[in-house]
């Protein structure tokens, strides 16, 4: 039999070893529901109790194996949704009443099956993703599996979305919520890249001169709002390199009143350079938020 969980064990305690056995040998030649009866009636520490479960999940084992082979193309491993699924079993197993009618297997499956779903939607997701397109990120897989049997290809976007009865946008929507479960490493080794051995070597680095760029491209915007005269000042001196002095010589006024006239314009340019780096983040989270 396969290894329980440390969580299926703490809903049904083992018994020590050579009691155990006895007991496995004793309760043997009894049904399910008789079974059930002894897991219902004793307290959950008892002996007897734990053997009678662990008969019950032995004779269920392949009930979980038919629910883990639904995701047995997933990325996670088999061995672990096979523990997950005898939480399930066991959680069925605790609640199901025999009095109620039918059989523990009819009332197992769908345990099973909800709790290795709870398994992908809360344990898995690198983000968070929806409950309903979690639900139809695997019903696009379970679809492709089909479909790939019936026709003997892998099937495109047309023929998953008519299969499923759903929309391209839905598809699409699915699509891209499977990328972020499986979401790369920057460390993955990359073939065919000679300049490159990991995803994070194509990555580019922040770049200063980006937002000089963006300066620039404010004090284009704003020049036009200065006066000629003191738009022929500012190239004076940042483009010509004169002096205040040089500058006013040039121009027929006095060195102080090139001065104030460079200040006025710098700070006029000033005050808009940072009007528009406060409107940059504001612009980026109304993106974001559309």
């Amino acid at each position: 039999m396969e290894k329980v969980s440390v969580e299926a064990r703490a809903l049904n305690p083992p018994a020590p070893p050579a009691a155990a056995g006895r007991m496995l040998t004793d309760l043997g030649g009894l049904d399910d529901r008789q079974l059930l009866r002894i897991v219902h009636s004793l307290p959950r520490a008892s002996g007897r109790r734990a053997a009678a479960c662990e008969l019950l999940v032995s004779r269920h084992r392949n009930l979980v194996r038919s629910c883990v082979q639904r995701y047995q193309r997933s990325p996670e491993p088999t061995e672990d949704l096979m523990q997950v699924g005898y939480v399930g079993l066991l959680k069925a197993i605790n609640n199901f009443d025999p009095a109620v009618g039918g059989s523990l297997a009819a009332y197992a499956q769908p345990c099973i099956s909800g709790e290795i779903k709870r398994h992908f939607r809360d344990k898995r997701w690198q983000v968070h993703v929806e409950r309903s397109v979690q639900e139809l990120v695997l019903q696009v897989r379970e679809a492709t599996r089909q479909l790939t049997q019936q026709l003997g290809h892998i099937p495109d976007d047309a023929e998953v979305a008519s299969h499923l009865g759903i929309s391209d946008a839905d598809l699409r929507e699915a699509r891209r919520a499977d990328l972020a479960f499986q979401p790369a490493s920057l460390d993955a080794p990359l073939a065919g890249q000679p300049y490159a051995s990991s995803l994070a070597d194509l990555l580019g680095e922040e770049d200063p001169q980006v937002e000089h760029t963006l300066d620039i491209q404010s004090v284009a915007a704003h020049w036009d709002e200065l006066p000629r005269r003191e738009q022929k000042i500012l190239l004076l001196r940042f483009y010509g390199d004169m002096t205040q002095a040089e500058i006013g010589q040039q121009l027929g006024i006095s060195q102080m009143h090139v001065s104030r006239l460079l200040s006025h314009a710098l700070g006029h340019l000033r005050q808009r350079l940072l009007d528009s780096h406060e409107a940059r983040p504001a612009r980026r989270l109304a993106g974001a938020r559309t």
